[in-house]
This record gives C-alpha cells, structure tokens and sequence, in this order.
C-alpha cells in the first residue's frame, strides 16, 4: 500500500532539491536509474520502454511512490544517457522522476534525444514551466489535485500551453479529488488543444479502480481511466519497472 508521506514542507520548491544540482556542468545530469521496463500509463501503456528517471524534485506529493529519486543520484552527460537508450535496443524513450524540469540539462538530454531518432516521452507535473521543452517530445502532464497536498502550485493557464501529442493526467485520491478534477476540466478544458488525452488515475492504496470508474460512467466524463500497469505486472517491485 502506498504510504502517505510528509507533503506539506514549509520550504520554497528550489530549497528542496538535492545540492549537488547547482554543481553539475552544462550538459550534466543527476540520474537516479536508468531501466528497461512496460510504459504503464498514458495512452503508451503496453509498449516496451526505456526509461531515463533524474533526481529531484521541488514538490512533495502525500502518495509519492518514488522518493527515492529526491536526492539518489550519480552524475551522467547528455551523451551517456543518450548512449544508454541506444544500447536499450528500444525506440521508445521516457525521462522521468522526481521532476525532470527541476535539472537545468533535462531540456538539452529531451532534444539529444530526438535528434537521434527516439520518440520521446516527458513526465512532468503541473507546477514546472513546459514551454522550453522541444516540441518533438510528446509531454505527459500531471495535474495536482487537492489530496497530493500540491494542487496550489499548479501553474496558471497550464491548459492553454499544451499541444497536439501532449497527455494530461489526474491522480485521483476521493471523490473530492475527482469532483476538482471534473470542474478543472470544465473550466480549463475548452483551452485544450483538440485530442489531447486526458487520464484519471485512481492513487494506489488509496481509491479502488472500480469506484474511480463507477464515478467517470455515472458522470458521461469523456476520460481514460489511467491504471499502473506496470504495478500489476511487478507488484513487488518498487523501482526499476
């Protein structure tokens, strides 16, 4: 089950990230892991992928199932990530976290990338600025809602700088989370641009995926229910899937 964590830190975004950040040399990156595992989210769920996961991260969500990647890390370029991909033999790419966009090199590793012919996914949050993020990258946004204790780091107008090939999604805790998520949709939604995917994820240990569904069928939501099927494949796993 997933476990609640300390969320609600007095300490401004930046004063959270690891150290060794502000040491690293332009073309450097902090990398927790590197691995080869099933996308198991977003509408790429099934497919094999390589995953590149950065450390660090200026927010702290209460259902965070990665915090190892606050401050773990060891210092790699941008070309030993992308060396790293092409010996994964797999075409698919996602750099991940902690928040990517918190490391100054993210931008730099995501267009190496598609230089070298991968198709490129971003995980990222709602509260980091996704505009300098070449628009090659397909990017997977995730929306804070009020039980992750974040929802008011959102950024303002998120809705209206997302792109054709960009995904949103929402964690959802409890019905509150949802209900929140429904008006976002309902206020911000007509911003979107068309065919953007948006993804209800029902919090592992928290809301049971058949209420999550009873809730967007009830209420003719036109969303994807978004399930961590990598969870399902690996349950024991808590990294490296």
């Amino acid at each position: 089950m997933t476990q609640r964590v300390q969320s609600r830190d007095p300490r401004p975004g930046d004063a959270l990230l690891p150290p060794e950040l502000r040491d690293l040399s332009p073309g450097e990156l902090l990398v927790t892991e590197f691995f080869h595992s099933i996308q198991g989210e977003s509408t790429h769920a099934g497919r094999p992928c390589f995953f590149i996961r950065l450390t660090g991260c200026p927010l702290r969500c209460s259902y965070c199932d990665t915090e190892y990647a606050f401050f773990e890390g060891h210092r790699e370029t941008v070309e030993s990530c992308v060396r790293r991909a092409e010996e994964s033999g797999c075409r698919l790419v996602e750099v991940t976290g902690g928040e990517p966009l918190a490391q100054r090199g993210a931008p730099a590793l995501l267009v190496a990338l598609c230089d070298r012919g991968f198709e490129v996914l971003l995980e990222t949050s709602g509260a980091v600025d996704i505009d300098r993020v070449d628009p090659r990258v397909k990017r997977i946004v995730d929306v804070k809602c009020p039980s992750s204790d974040m929802s008011d780091r959102n950024l303002h107008g998120l809705a209206r700088r997302l792109r054709p090939g960009d995904e949103v999604k929402f964690v959802i805790g409890d019905r509150a989370d949802f209900d929140w998520a429904t008006r976002w949709l309902e206020r911000e939604g007509r911003s979107l641009a068309d065919g953007i995917p948006v993804h209800f994820s029902p919090t592992s240990g928290r809301l049971p995926p058949h209420e999550l569904a009873g809730w967007i069928l009830a209420e003719r939501l036109p969303v994807r229910i978004n399930l961590q099927i990598h969870k399902v494949i690996w349950p024991e796993a808590d990294r490296g899937v």
